[in-house]
């Protein structure tokens, strides 16, 4: 049981380097896919991605499947490595649209700040909660990473979710899939080694 563990969580890792745009692009840019599945064949995935477009995802035959689960604000803490999705203030700070709390193991995945394609002019931030302060409008983390740190505020409005273990089971129509790098085949279809899930009619925020 414990092998199993650790060799999932190996694998975990590797597969959020690719998510966090760590890895150099192949020839043919990773593409990211946020949906909702209408139809499971085998390890053919139907699903309709956010914009209405109609996409046939396959599964590796190895392909991991990963939850996304609700967490708290109460869950982030000074030391957590997190990433957050969020959107630059005039002031300098980050508005987080969402926080995912990285496992221990997955600490230092994709460390830094870059620009991300969740909504127009997001950024994603990912590195070490150094403070966290409470204030009336929300909660303020420091967030450092190699190269620099960021100022988030997290407001009563952002999603908050973290990882865990999940299984194909959890793959069925009307399930809200994320896919940070499917690769695209000649005839157009995708295929990915890694699926994120979200748990209970969640959309993972990312």
């Amino acid at each position: 049981m414990l092998r199993c563990r650790t060799n999932w969580m190996i694998g975990l890792v590797g597969a959020a380097v690719v998510a966090s745009g760590v890895l150099a692009f192949a020839q043919d840019a990773p593409v990211r896919v946020r949906g909702t599945i209408e139809k499971v064949d085998g390890n053919t995935l139907s699903v309709t991605g956010r914009g209405g477009a109609p996409m046939t995802v396959r599964l590796t035959d190895n392909a991991r499947i990963v939850a996304i689960v609700k967490a708290s604000v109460s869950d982030i803490k000074p030391g957590s490595f997190i990433g957050t999705t969020a959107m630059p203030q005039p002031d300098g700070t980050l508005h987080a649209v969402e926080v995912h709390i990285f496992p221990e193991a997955m600490r230092g995945t994709g460390e830094g700040h870059r620009a991300w394609d969740l909504t127009p002019n997001s950024t994603m931030t990912n590195g070490t909660v150094a403070q966290a302060v409470d204030r009336v409008e929300g909660n303020t983390l420091t967030v450092k990473y190699k190269d620099g740190e960021k100022t988030v505020v997290v407001t009563p409005d952002t999603a908050i979710v973290t990882y865990t273990l999940g299984d194909r089971s959890e793959l069925k129509p009307q399930a809200k899939i994320f896919i940070a790098a499917a690769t695209r085949k000649p005839d157009g279809s995708l295929e990915t080694e890694r699926v994120n899930v979200g748990r209970d009619g969640l959309t993972p925020p990312m």
